[in-house]
């Protein structure tokens, strides 16, 4: 098992940026594929980036390629989700998860969850 605590979050105007964190605590961190989910009101929680054990590969939804960045310190058990040029659009509730399946980019694989962290874009 492990546990998943996320920050971070917070109120940042269109166009600027935030960085995600995410600590884990448990078994051993670098034997799981984590990604960031993010769920807005009113819609279903959506998977905007992933990363696997090693780092090595890595997946992004349409939605945020070429502005979020997700990266991992496998050595303080950490993981990141850079956030760059933000829109309203972005606003949501973000969550951490982590996976023990190979497969990073389907979302129904992964089974450890964080609390979340809201992060709102004000136009």
């Amino acid at each position: 098992q492990v546990q998943l605590v996320e920050s971070g979050g917070g109120l940042v105007q269109a166009g600027g940026s935030l960085r995600l964190s995410c600590a884990a605590s448990g078994r051993a961190f670098s034997g799981y594929s984590m990604g960031w989910f993010r769920q807005a009101p009113g819609k279903e929680r959506a998977l905007v980036a992933a990363i696997s054990w090693s780092g090595g590969r890595t997946y992004y939804a349409d939605s945020v390629k070429g502005r979020f960045t997700i990266s991992r310190d496998n050595a303080e058990n950490t993981v990141y989700l850079q956030m760059n040029s933000l829109k309203p659009e972005d606003t949501a509730v973000y969550y951490c998860a982590a996976t023990a399946n190979y497969e990073i980019a389907g979302a129904h694989y992964y089974n450890h969850w964080g609390q979340g962290t809201q992060v709102t874009v004000s136009s």
